[in-house]
């Protein structure tokens, strides 16, 4: 099994009710997004799969939908508060699809780390 991981980053702002502490307040932050996709098989080149291509799903995703967003504005989170935990189901699922219909080839995302600050991330890891 191989697994590629990438790296990239938003600034979102939510508001978090009855979780108690600040997080009541509208606040911001500036968040780093990890994706991890795994794969059994190395193509011809000898790779799982090309980085830019994961970068760019990742991105499309993230700068398009997420980047300077208030999030509990957007209808994906309608009914639901916009949770670290939540917006990292989110990406996983998006990008899941996204590499499914650009790659067509047998790559999971495996794992998501949505990070709020430099020491506090939710991890959402895929039946």
């Amino acid at each position: 099994m191989f697994e590629l991981k990438v790296k990239t980053r938003f600034a979102g702002a939510h508001q978090l009710t009855m979780v108690g502490h600040k997080c009541e307040n509208l606040h911001g932050h500036n968040w780093q997004v990890e994706v991890c996709v795994t794969g059994k098989e190395l193509n011809s080149a000898g790779v799982l799969a090309d980085f830019g291509d994961i970068k760019r799903a990742v991105r499309q995703v993230v700068d398009k939908e997420l980047d300077h967003q208030f999030l509990n504005e957007l209808d994906v989170f309608s009914g639901e508060q916009p949770t670290s935990e939540r917006i990292a189901v989110y990406i996983a699922q998006k990008v899941q699809a996204l590499l499914g219909e650009s790659l067509g080839k047998d790559l999971v995302v495996s794992r998501v780390m949505a990070w709020e600050s430099e020491d506090a991330c939710a991890t959402y890891i895929p039946d």
